[in-house]
């Protein structure tokens, strides 16, 4: 599924090999959302495209020991490519990169509030994450917390 506003891009695939029901979130509501955040940080005018994955456990597994050396399943990995800080060029077009997502990590992980709200957060997580925000170090960890805690309580999504 695509949504596009004549300029934001988003593509959502999911790619689990046994999708489960009871895991699904609406395609529109993930959508939705990585648009919000992309005009949220000032990029509905950019010709921006973001491509979003969900994936199975195996999936993502082989891509955190490829990418990050880390063995397992993680909930989410991103992988940016074009940075629209380094282009003035509104007319540019620019591949934002990838946000991939495990759902049955972040349903394990979602002991404190609802698989939607988990779900969403990675989202969340894995776009700032394309557009440089990083939790390498403590400065930056709080800054980029504090940028996800706003966006999820801007979309009341930080009460599920």
């Amino acid at each position: 599924m695509a949504k596009s506003n004549n300029t934001l891009n988003v593509v959502f695939v999911d790619e689990q090999k046994e999708p489960s029901t009871e895991l699904t979130v609406r395609n529109e509501e993930i959508v939705g959302l990585a648009t919000a955040v992309l005009d949220e940080e000032g990029l509905s005018d950019r010709l921006i495209e973001v491509n979003i994955y969900f994936v199975d456990e195996e999936s993502i597994a082989n891509l955190n020991a490829q990418h990050m050396d880390q063995i397992g399943p993680t909930d989410v990995l991103a992988f940016p490519l074009d940075d629209p800080k380094k282009s003035d060029n509104h007319d540019e077009f620019l591949l934002l990169g990838d946000v991939v997502i495990c759902p049955k990590v972040a349903d394990r992980q979602a002991t404190n509030h609802s698989y939607e709200a988990e779900i969403s957060l990675l989202l969340i997580h894995g776009i700032l994450h394309l557009l440089g925000y990083d939790h390498a170090k403590e400065d930056e960890r709080l800054i980029m917390e504090k940028r996800q805690q706003d966006i999820l309580q801007e979309y009341g999504l930080d009460k599920k």
